[in-house]
């Protein structure tokens, strides 16, 4: 059930403070600030500590302003990231992430409730000895079942309970402060010493870098935003800035003060209990407060991101349901049950890293998102946050490197996962109602190869068939689609017109419905073709149209490709247009198909010659095209030619045989000799070529008014033969293809 179908107050939508700025800036100000930065400024020294601050805070801050670019550009719902990622580079894409982002974030729930179980047991009375081995895992799933049911009641307590988390943070941190101040101060270690990280300056970095991730937790509360547009970028920018503002300043803090020596601060622990004012009366509480702010960004954030892909099928149906207060209440006791789950691998070390590294794979999504978007320049993508294409590869490519820092193998993982989810999802066929960058990022691809190719004018050795096919209704002449397919062999363009007489003003003909019927027919077939479909006045003056207006500059149709026709005036009509269409400098095939090979023979495919200037070179090229499909790679190719004498017998022997050497075409020649003059050419063919399933012969022009006896002499032709190719070559390469 959903929202508006329940009966009760509507969700609470949370402006930017509350909804995106405190989930934020708690996330980033966590765990990791009060255990890494006395290791960070103990090993390294003040200078490269600041510098560790500036390089990973640079990198999140780039991915925010992508983010920001982005989220500013549509209306953000239910999911965040997933939604933003999904709606901007596809639906497969966006599952890819979506799905480990929400694992991710549930994982996130176990591994910081077991980090405020441990800290709580350190309080341990020592009169009671050490504590059950069961107890820390019992604690564990306590805290997990407490957060989950905070979270799942209402969005809106667990936001506000991060008010006194962030007081209890910046207690922690002013008491840091007054520690140093009244602690005495010292001069701090500028040299790196690498004390207890004798790994280097990178190690280091690695081990720091995580401490500044989470500044998207805010993002995965956009469905329950007032006005996720604005709420995103400014709480998000300010919840980085703040994180890079404090970040800046602790180290400064530690390296100052009198109270510890860089020894101490090398060592692992929490050494803000020696500096601070109170002691562990103060840190504690922010430590405890970090963690639980950390969990509850989790426990908010993953089971929207579960209802999201719900609603876009990528996820049962029901997980998409929600409560009477607009909560995703399933969903979020899904995310508890895993995250319960989770509790019995004992501890989350290794896991907490492969989390980091799919945290980062986001943050490298978001920011090419964002690139992609910009460079493709497509109208629609108007953000008020303008960041340019290459600031944004920058985050990109700086994530890269700190995933491949932090951990090759973990990196190679993550990819291989998401790699894998893309790949599955993809064979899906997902349906999407909304438009995503990948449309307009072919459509720049696209537009530069054009004019790539205007600037370089196609060569011979370049040709590609562009094939602009009279097929009428596909669905009934589906095998000349298929020979059609069979030519371009994924070189070319096949562009499968119907034509339809009418007349367009009248609007009787549904010229969409009758492209989408053509589609649905390719699809059946497993067949790929642009389909076309066009209201003309009569046939021969649609075809010509039709013809000149194909394609785009060096991509336009040069070839026209009819089916056979029973009536001799459609026959005749089809020889009319070779004559125009030659010198549009368009070639002619014209197709009677008649599929009669027997299973368990060898395919035989037949080309009378007549030289190169007389359509050889089209037809020997379209007839390797043909043998190149997997279903006539083993058929027997015969270049067949008839000699009136023996010495134009052995002339032409020799000149086929150079020739099909030279263009380095797999055939068979043979060469018949038939002194007497009188025996019809049509007969000798018969003779050698009835029981070839594919004969090639060239056509003539005919003279101007003939083209019905020619028609004739066409049908007493392809009447002695299986299937019959026609072929005229009459491009401006017309003898130089080969």
């Amino acid at each position: 059930m959903t929202e508006s179908s329940v009966a009760g107050e509507p969700a609470r939508k949370f402006g930017t403070f509350l909804g995106v700025y405190t989930p934020s800036v708690l996330t980033i100000l966590g765990l990791i600030m009060y255990l890494r930065f006395g290791w960070v400024v103990g090993n390294v020294g003040l200078p490269l500590t600041l510098f560790i601050v500036l390089l990973a805070t640079s990198i999140t801050f780039i991915t925010a302003l992508s983010a920001s670019a982005v989220a500013t550009n549509m209306r953000v719902g239910v999911g965040g990231e997933y939604y933003m990622i999904s709606r901007s580079l596809g639906l497969e894409l966006g599952g890819a992430i979506g799905i480990p982002l929400f694992l991710c974030r549930t994982l996130s729930i176990t591994f910081y409730s077991f980090g405020l179980a441990e800290s709580i047991l350190a309080f341990w009375p020592a009169a009671w000895g050490q504590p059950p081995a069961a107890t820390t895992q019992l604690l564990t799933a306590g805290l997990i079942v407490a957060i989950i049911a905070i979270s799942g009641r209402s969005a809106e307590l667990a936001l506000k309970l991060q008010i006194p988390i962030m007081i209890a943070v910046g207690l922690s941190i002013l008491a840091l402060a007054i520690g140093v101040a009244t602690g005495g101060i010292q001069a701090p270690e500028m040299a790196p010493s690498y004390r207890t990280a004798p790994r280097g300056f990178w190690y280091v970095f690695a081990v720091f870098f995580p401490a500044v991730t989470g500044f998207t937790a805010g993002v995965g509360m956009s469905g329950d935003l007032r006005d996720p547009r604005r709420s995103i970028p400014r709480g998000t920018l300010l919840a980085v800035s703040t994180g890079a503002l404090v970040y800046l300043t602790i180290p400064v803090l530690l390296s100052v003060t009198a109270r510890v020596t860089p020894v101490d601060l090398a060592e692992p622990g929490i050494v803000w209990i020696q500096i601070a004012v109170l002691g562990a009366w103060l840190v504690f509480p922010g430590v405890w407060g970090a963690i639980l702010s950390s969990a509850f960004g989790s426990a908010l954030g993953g089971p929207r991101v579960l209802q999201s892909l719900s609603r876009d099928r990528l996820a049962p149906a029901f997980l998409s349901r929600t409560s009477s207060t607009g909560q995703p209440t399933i969903a979020t006791w899904v995310s508890g049950a895993i995250a319960l789950a989770a509790v019995a691998l004992g501890g989350l070390n290794a896991v907490a890293q492969f989390v980091t590294i799919l945290f980062l794979t986001l943050y490298v999504t978001i920011n090419l998102s964002a690139a992609i978007e910009n460079l493709v320049g497509d109208p629609s993508f108007r953000p008020t946050i303008k960041v340019p294409w290459w600031v944004s590869l920058a985050g990109s490519i700086g994530a890269i490197a700190v995933m491949f820092l932090i951990s090759p193998l973990a990196c190679i993982a993550a990819v291989v996962l998401e790699l894998g989810l893309y790949l599955h999802l993809r064979r899906r066929a997902l349906r999407r109602e909304w438009g995503d960058v990948r449309a307009g990022m072919w459509m720049a691809v696209a537009r530069f190869a054009l004019m790539k190719l205007r600037e370089n004018r196609t060569d011979p050795r370049n040709w590609r068939p562009h094939i602009l096919l009279l097929a009428g209704d596909p669905g009934k002449r589906i095998s000349l689609v298929r020979l059609a397919s069979w030519f371009n062999q994924d070189r070319g363009i096949v562009t499968a017109c119907r034509l339809m007489s009418g007349d367009l003003h009248d609007g009787t003909i549904e010229i969409d419905r009758v492209r989408a019927e053509m589609e649905a027919e390719m699809s059946d077939a497993g067949l790929t073709a642009f389909c076309e479909a066009h209201v003309v006045p009569d046939f021969e003056t649609g075809v010509l149209g039709i013809a000149q207006a194909s394609g785009v500059g060096e991509l336009a149709a040069n070839t026209v490709m009819f089916g056979w026709s029973k009536r001799r005036e459609r026959l005749a009509s089809q020889l009319r247009l070779m004559r125009a269409l030659a010198n549009a400098g368009k070639s002619t095939i014209i197709s009677r198909i008649q599929w009669a090979h027997e299973p368990g023979q060898e395919k035989r495919i037949d080309l009378w010659w007549g030289g190169l200037q007389n359509n050889g070179d089209l037809m020997l090229l379209l007839a390797h095209l043909l043998r190149l499909n997997p279903e006539w790679t083993n058929a027997r190719l015969t270049v067949r030619s008839i000699a009136r004498s023996e010495s134009e017998r052995d002339s032409q022997n020799t000149g086929l045989a150079e020739l099909l050497a030279e263009t380095r075409i797999e055939a068979d020649t043979e060469v018949m000799y038939e002194p007497d003059p009188d025996r019809d050419v049509a007969d000798i063919m018969h003779s050698h070529s009835a029981l070839a399933d594919v004969v090639f012969l060239g056509l003539m022009m005919p003279p101007f008014g003939d083209e019905t006896r020619y028609a004739e002499r066409l049908v007493q032709l392809a009447e002695g033969f299986r299937t019959t190719i026609f072929v005229r070559n009459a491009g401006r390469f017309a003898g130089d293809l080969l």
